[in-house]
């Protein structure tokens, strides 16, 4: 998958996750297996890589969440897979 569309699918799956009220900390794998089906289904990835983009999802969440700067340009930072 390309950067654009791996970037892509985070901020939809932490658009889906701020709808549904998740918590940026979530750590039960039943309330986030709805959003790595989501990303199996829409980047055709196999289980493993589906829960890594979601544990992703969640990071830029507390980044963009954080006081300043861009998640994206943070992440580098925090060695996320996101630029």
């Amino acid at each position: 998958m390309d950067e654009s569309k791996y970037n892509e699918e985070i901020e939809k799956i932490a658009n889906l996750m701020i709808h549904d009220n998740v918590s940026i900390d979530e750590e039960d794998s039943n309330i986030l297996e709805k959003y790595k089906n989501q990303i199996i289904s829409d980047c055709n990835l196999n289980d493993e890589d589906a829960m890594k983009l979601v544990y992703e999802t969640l990071l830029y969440r507390k980044l963009k969440n954080s006081d300043s700067g861009d998640p994206l340009e943070k992440g580098g930072q925090f060695g996320a897979g996101f630029s």
